[in-house]
C-alpha cells in the first residue's frame, strides 16, 4: 500500500473512531442505556426515544396540567368574609365598640359549572390525544434515522469491500502492464479509482458521525455518546404484505390522534356555545351579615341574598357568534385533516408495495447480474477481450446495485413506518 493511500485510510479511522468511542464523562450514562447490547434494535430505540425525549416529556407535563383543570372550574368560587369596625368606637367611652362581619358567597346558575367542568375535560383529552400525536410523530423519525443508519454502515462495508476488490484490480493490471500486454492506463485507472472510495469513506464517515449526533438528541444525550452498531441485515419478507389501502381508511380515521385530538377539541367548542347560551341566566350570591351597631339584637344577625342581571344582551349575543364560529372553523379544520390521513394512508401503502416489488427485483435480476458482470469482466481483461475501463465499468455498477439494495430494504422499513404512522399505529413505540 502506498504512503499516499496509507494516510487516507489513518484519516479515515480517525472519522470513524471519533463517534465509535464515548468520551469518559458519557460513559455511564451509554452502558447503562445500551448495556449488553452488541447491535441497536429498532423497537428497544423508540422506546428509549419516548422514554427520554423532552418534547414527550413536555407534552405529558401540558396534560398533567389539563388533568387538573375540571376540578378547578367545575368548583364554587371562594366565600367571600370581610371584617369592618367604627374606629372612633374604640376609644369613645360613650358608645360601644362597634363592629361588622359579613359572609358572602358567589352560586352560579345550575348547570354552569357543568359545563365548564366538561368543557375543561374536554380539553384534557385533546392534551391526552397531543401526548400520542407527539410520540407517532418522534416513532416515525426515529424509525427513519435507524434505516439512516443501516444504509451509512452498509455503505460502508460496500465502499471498504470495493476498495480491496479495486486493489486486485491494480495489482492484476500491474502484472499485465509489466508483462506488456496492456498500458499504464490501467493500474493507474485503478489507483485513481481506489483513491475515490478512499475520499467516498471519509465523508461516509462524517455522514455517519452527524447521524449519532441526532440519534443523541432525540435521545436526549451528549452528542458524541455511544450508540451501538446497526443490525447488519433488515429482514424483508419475499412477498407483499402491503393490502390494499383503502381496508386500512376507516382504521386510521378511527385511530389517528390528531383527529381524536380535533374531535375533543370540536366538543369543547360545543360545550362553549351551550355555555354562551347560559350567559343569559343570572348568577346568585348568598350572604350574611352580624352588626354590633344596631341596638336591637333582633336587627344584628342579617341575612339574604342577590341575583346578577345579565342585561347587556349585546355583549352575550357575541360571546355565543364567537363560540359558534369557532366549532365551524373547527369542524372544517376535521374535514381537511379526514382527507389528509385518507391521502397519506393510500400513499403510504401504494409507495409500501412498490418498495417490496423492487426488493424482489434486486434480489432476483440485479444482484445476481451484476455480480455475473464483474466476473465475466474480469476474466475478459485477464485474456485480453476486454478493456480495462470496462472491467472498472462492471465494478461501478455491480457497487451502484449493491448500495442500492440496501436502500431498497431499508425503504421498505421506511414505507411501512409511514403506513404505521398514518394508521395511527403505536405498538412499535410501546
Amino acid at each position: 500500500m502506498s504512503d499516499r493511500r496509507w494516510k487516507i485510510h489513518v484519516v479515515v479511522g480517525l472519522v470513524l473512531g471519533f463517534v465509535a468511542t464515548t468520551p469518559t464523562a458519557t460513559a455511564g450514562e451509554s452502558s447503562a442505556l445500551f448495556e449488553g447490547e452488541s447491535h441497536l434494535d429498532r423497537h428497544r430505540l423508540m422506546r428509549a426515544v419516548e422514554e427520554r425525549n423532552p418534547t414527550v416529556l413536555s407534552a405529558r407535563s401540558a396534560l398533567e396540567a389539563a388533568l387538573a383543570r375540571p376540578s378547578q372550574v367545575g368548583s364554587l368560587s371562594d366565600p367571600m368574609v370581610s371584617y369592618t369596625f367604627a374606629p372612633q368606637s374604640v376609644v369613645s367611652d360613650v358608645v360601644p365598640y362597634g363592629q361588622v362581619l359579613r359572609f358572602s358567597q358567589h352560586v352560579p346558575y345550575p348547570g354552569k359549572r357543568r359545563i365548564r367542568r366538561e368543557i375543561a375535560e374536554a380539553e384534557s383529552d385533546a392534551a391526552a390525544e397531543s401526548v400520542d400525536t407527539v410520540r407517532l410523530r418522534l416513532a416515525l423519525l426515529t424509525s427513519h434515522l435507524f434505516d439512516d443508519y443501516y444504509v451509512i454502515e452498509r455503505a460502508i462495508e460496500i465502499n471498504n469491500e470495493h476498495v480491496e476488490l479495486l486493489e486486485m484490480f491494480q495489482r492484476i493490471a500491474t502484472t499485465r502492464y509489466a508483462a506488456g500486454e496492456t498500458s499504464q492506463q490501467a493500474p493507474l485507472r485503478a489507483e485513481v479509482e481506489a483513491a475515490h472510495l478512499l475520499h467516498r469513506e471519509v465523508v461516509l464517515g462524517t455522514e455517519r458521525a452527524v447521524l449519532l449526533v441526532k440519534l443523541n438528541e432525540l435521545l436526549h444525550r451528549e452528542p458524541l455518546a455511544y450508540v451501538p452498531p446497526p443490525p447488519t441485515e433488515l429482514v424483508v419478507a419475499e412477498q407483499s404484505d402491503a393490502a390494499w389501502p383503502g381496508d386500512r381508511i376507516e382504521e386510521a380515521l378511527a385511530a389517528r390522534p390528531e383527529l381524536r385530538a380535533a374531535g375533543a377539541a370540536l366538543e369543547a367548542r360545543r360545550l362553549e356555545i351551550e355555555l354562551a347560551r347560559f350567559e343569559s341566566k343570572p348568577d346568585f350570591e348568598l350572604m350574611g351579615s352580624y352588626n354590633t351597631m344596631w341596638q336591637r339584637s333582633q336587627h344584628r344577625f342579617m341575612v339574604g341574598a342577590g341575583v346578577s342581571l345579565p342585561l347587556y344582551r349585546p355583549r352575550l349575543r357575541a360571546a355565543q357568534a364567537e363560540a359558534e364560529a369557532a366549532a365551524r372553523s373547527l369542524e372544517s379544520d376535521i374535514a381537511g385533516l379526514a382527507d389528509r390521513v385518507r391521502t397519506e394512508v393510500t400513499t403510504a401503502g401504494l409507495r409500501l408495495g412498490e418498495a417490496q416489488r423492487v426488493v424482489s427485483l434486486y434480489r432476483s435480476r440485479l444482484l445476481p447480474a451484476s455480480s455475473d458482470q464483474v466476473s465475466a469482466a474480469l476474466a475478459g481483461f485477464r485474456t485480453g477481450e476486454v478493456s480495462f475501463l470496462a472491467l472498472i465499468e462492471a465494478e461501478r455498477n455491480q457497487r451502484s446495485v449493491k448500495l442500492e439494495y440496501e436502500q431498497a430494504l431499508a425503504n421498505v422499513h421506511r414505507r411501512r413506518a409511514e403506513l404505521d404512522h398514518a394508521v395511527g399505529r403505536m405498538e412499535k413505540t410501546r
